[in-house]
């Protein structure tokens, strides 16, 4: 079935921006005159979504404007990733397009996602290699392992790693969930657990369980913004189009 709703993941304020975001959400940070969720609620809306989510936490007045629906994390503070996705839990009620907030994309990759039969499936970067050494004095600081089996489905995700052949792509904080993946993630996990947990956590933790995580390999054309320096990156790419534009 073909996802027709997209939720963005929004509620923290990115404290590894430093100043840039001391009353600014990290969402809302400005990439070549729009701000990054805007530029997501472009590359949706391009690829046929136009149900969107923003679930925010940190100045939430902020992401009123754009003509989505909101949702709030109360406790954005001192959760993580999975609680703000289960902040609207309900929305999951169909195949959805899950999104980070600081991340930008090409449109294309929705529709691949959208399209996509499989209940959990992913996006990385098969060209992982150039977007880091871009980021990173040494890529092997930052990048995680990520391996994939011969059927597509990944083996191994989000460890630290300093070998190359462990490293088969990036995953890019892009991904469908089904209502298979939610029930899947509430069978193996308490509220406790997911009030800590980060997604790349709670991936290994389905793959580990034996709810297969697919990947769907694509090449370049994304950034994700984590710090300063990813933001003068992101800006480079954008201007040697490298990232297609969605407006």
């Amino acid at each position: 079935m073909r996802a027709d709703r997209a939720i963005i993941l929004a509620a923290g304020r990115g404290s590894r921006m430093k100043a840039v975001t001391r009353n600014l959400p990290k969402g809302l940070i400005e990439l070549d005159g729009k701000s990054l969720v805007e530029w997501q609620i472009a590359a949706l809306r391009k690829a046929g979504i136009e149900d969107i989510v923003i679930v925010t936490g940190y100045r939430m007045e902020q992401f009123r404007h754009f003509g989505t629906r909101i949702a709030f994390n109360p406790e954005w503070e001192t959760t993580n990733m999975v609680h703000t996705l289960f902040c609207v839990e309900d929305e999951a009620d169909r195949p959805v397009i899950i999104s980070y907030s600081d991340v930008i994309y090409d449109s294309e990759y929705v529709r691949f996602l959208a399209k996509d039969s499989r209940d959990t499936v992913i996006c990385y970067d098969l060209d992982w290699h150039d977007l880091w050494s871009r980021r990173f004095d040494d890529p092997l600081s930052d990048a995680e392992s990520f391996r994939v089996n011969t059927d597509g489905s990944i083996q191994d995700i989000g460890r630290s790693t300093q070998t190359l052949s462990d490293i088969q792509g990036q995953y890019m904080g892009l991904l469908r969930f089904t209502p298979a993946t939610i029930r899947a993630i509430r069978t193996i996990t308490d509220e406790a657990q997911r009030r800590k947990m980060d997604m790349t956590g709670l991936l290994r933790l389905l793959i580990e369980a034996g709810h297969p995580v697919y990947g769907l390999p694509v090449q370049g054309r994304w950034c994700e913004i984590d710090d300063e320096t990813d933001l003068s990156v992101a800006r480079s790419l954008v201007a040697e189009e490298r990232i297609p534009r969605p407006f």
